[in-house]
Parts: C-alpha cells; structure tokens; sequence
C-alpha cells in the first residue's frame, strides 16, 4: 500500500495554525470507572444543558421530533440528550425560524441536551442528488429540487442557529464499501473541511464541536486521520464511516483502532449504531456515545425490542396473547398493554406505532444503564456474558465477529 500522505497541516507552522483554531469548550468528562479487563467506562459528560451519563444511547429526532413520541415522554424515560438533522431542520422550517424560538431547545421545548449532525451522511443516503467539491457539497433539494451548496462554514451557521449542546463537523463522507483513491481523498478532506468548521463556530463558549474520524475500512487511512485530528483540541471525537454495509470483521476492527488512538478524557461518540449486540461489544471496544434511527424506525413496522431479541407484534401468534411486551420492563406501554391488544390495534390504529416506539427506546436507555452500573461495579465482563446468553438461545449461534471482538479486549464468552 502506498504511503499515506497528509495533506493537511504539517511542521511548526501548521501547528500553530491548528492552535490557533482551537478554542476551550463548555464540555466536562469525568471518568467514573473503568473496566479492568476491556477498555469499557463509564462518565458523566458535562454539557450546557445538564450531566450525561455514558455510556449512552441518542435517540435520533430528525427534524426537531422523535416519530411517535412526545418531547414529554422522553423526558419521562429519562433520555438526558438526542439528535437533531441539520440538512433537514436547515431545508425546512430552517435555521432563521428556529432561531427565532431561541434556537432548537425552544422551539421543540426540550430542556436537555441536544446534538445535531453536519448534514454530512446525506452525501451518502442522498448520494444521487449530491455533488462533492473542496468548496462544500451541493445538494439538490428532495423537497422542491433546488440546487443547494453546503459549506463547512453554513453547516456550522445553521447548528449555531439550532444551538445544539454538541454541533458535528462537516465531514466528506462516503460509503463504508467504497474502497480505493474516492475513500483517502475523503478522509484527507475532512481533516481540511475540520480546521473551517473551527474557525466558523460563533459560539464556542456554549456549543462543543466534535471532530468526525474518516478513513474508509483503511487502517493507514484511518490511523492518519485520527493523528492529524488528534492534534486539534476540539471537545470530543466521533467516529464515522462505519455501519454502512460493511462486513462486522471489518467493521469492530476499524472501531478498536479508533478508540486505541483517541484521547482518554475526551468523548468516542461511534455514530450510526444501534443493535443491542453492536451497542454491548462497543461499549467493550470503548466507544462512549451511540446514535441510530433502529429503535424508532423497526418499531413503525410493528417490531418491539427485547432483551431475547424482537417481538413482531402484527404476527398473529400475539392475538391471544395477554402478557406485555416484556415482563420485566417498566415502560408505560408494558405497563399498560399486552401484545394482544397492540396486535389488534396495528390493524387500525397508528398509535401501536407510538406505543412500541415507547418501548424500544425504553429498551435502549435501560439497556444503556444496565451496561453502565455493570462498569461501575466492576461486573462488566459477567454482564456482557449474561446479556449474550440471553440474547441467543446457544453459544453456537453467538456471531463470531462478535466473539472475536470481545476477544480482543480479553472478555471470552461461555
């Protein structure tokens, strides 16, 4: 393989230039414990809008709402912070309107934290409607069809009208299958559109800006990317590229890199993941933050999560059926219903959608919990083992990236 080349700043000038660039932030890691077996931790995040604990799972609210689901009772379930679109909250009802409501806290009155995205993955999940430039990527609308040019500097205008507790670089991302010269120029580029997110951000006193690690499936690529972005003092680091189709070998190997190589008392938001499995092995690989549309996305078409798997509520051998989605959840809708009456109720009634939606979030902040007191008493490697063991019926069907991974970090499953 060819040497990787910078392509970004380099020698005492470069470096006073990314210093320069960099500002203190109003964001505090306190590590709370670690595991001594696995790179596994739990924190509490400090944030304008209130402590996180990690780990944790963002419930992702595209455009200022969560589908299914009331500002209200997020609270309820206890979610101290979730995502928001900044392609989408910028196309409509847009950046000048949200400011207006004293920013997106206002005007989805939700009084914790939020993070919103640069629009970057749009590059992927609208690829056909997007061009890439060193100038910024230009969209052509889904709503009206009207070219639009999204720059470094515009991302982070519009996520300093949205007012989120943590804004998102703009990255060059491309798909995790893509491989060749397309995956080191986006990793190079993003190092680059990095330093202009930085020098555009208007509010560092109150908005912390994460970087976003690139770099394909391409360990050199991904190494010299976390070196050069390592070297700016930005808040926190996600890592990106992943959960795009890639195979899982691939994938936790590229995830262990990362973490190997980021600051021990900064963030590891992995961004994209959901399934309860990926969350537990990540967490073991030292990933702090997680986001995914999984939980409310399988739930608008009847799957409710639990801890053997899933339940496919609109299956008729849930008609007859009287006990609540799981029993030993105290969510309102296991609280409150059965699987009978949410089966009948997806026959005719859009709120089984809202119902399950509840659930699997409460499914995914419990298990976040769960995982994070397991840390905090020093019994991570026993949870991991029991949460398998559950989750499979037998050992033989334990998926075997998973095993590798856990292996990596010196957790072996029965």
């Amino acid at each position: 393989m060819a040497a990787v080349e910078s392509g970004t700043c380099e020698g005492p000038a470069g470096m006073s230039a990314v210093k320069r660039l960099s500002h203190a932030a109003p964001l505090a890691l306190r590590i709370l414990a670690e595991c001594p077996v696995s790179k596994a931790r739990a924190c509490v995040l400090t944030l304008p809008h209130g402590p996180v604990n990690t780990p944790v799972f963002m419930p992702v609210g595209t455009q200022g709402t969560m589908k299914g689901i009331t500002v209200e009772q997020l609270e309820e379930l206890g979610c101290q912070i979730c995502l928001g679109n900044t392609y989408h909250l910028g196309m409509r009802p847009g950046p000048e309107l949200i400011e207006k409501a004293s920013g997106l806290h206002g005007f989805m009155n939700w009084r914790r934290n939020l993070l919103t995205d640069s629009g970057g993955f749009q590059m992927v999940s609208l690829v056909e409607l997007s061009e890439v430039t060193e100038e910024g990527v230009m969209f052509r609308s889904p709503y009206d069809g009207k070219e639009i040019l999204l720059t470094p500097e515009q991302s982070i205008t519009i996520q300093n009208s949205l007012g989120s507790d943590i804004m998102m670089q703009l990255d060059d991302v491309v798909s995790s299958t893509v491989t060749g010269p397309r995956v080191e120029e986006a990793m190079h580029r993003s190092v680059r559109w990095l330093d202009r997110c930085i020098a555009a951000n208007k509010n560092p006193d109150r908005q912390n800006l994460f970087a976003i690690i690139q770099g394909g499936l391409n360990a050199d690529l991904r190494k010299a990317c976390l070196d050069e972005m390592t070297k700016r003092d930005v808040p926190g680091f996600a890592v990106g590229g992943l959960s795009g189709g890639e195979e899982k070998d691939d994938f936790w190997k590229m995830v262990t890199l990362s973490t190997d190589h980021l600051p021990r008392g900064k963030p590891r938001y992995l961004m994209g993941v959901g399934y309860a499995v990926d969350l537990v092995v990540c967490v073991a690989l030292g990933c702090d933050m997680f986001d995914c549309v999984f939980p409310t996305r399988t739930a608008r078409f009847g799957s409710a999560l639990v801890p053997w798997g899933s339940l496919q509520i609109k299956q008729k051998q849930y008609a007859k059926d009287f006990q609540p989605i799981d029993p030993d959840c105290q969510c309102a809708t296991c609280k409150r219903h059965s699987r009978a009456y949410l089966h009948a109720l997806f026959k005719s009634d859009t709120a089984a959608m809202h119902h399950i939606t509840i659930h699997n979030i409460s499914y995914q902040l419990t298990l976040m919990r769960s995982v994070r007191q397991s840390i905090i008493e020093q019994r991570f490697p026993e949870f991991v083992r029991s949460f398998m063991r559950r989750m499979f019926p037998s050992s033989e069907q334990y998926p075997s990236w998973a095993v590798d991974a856990l292996a990596s970090v010196n957790i072996a499953l029965d």
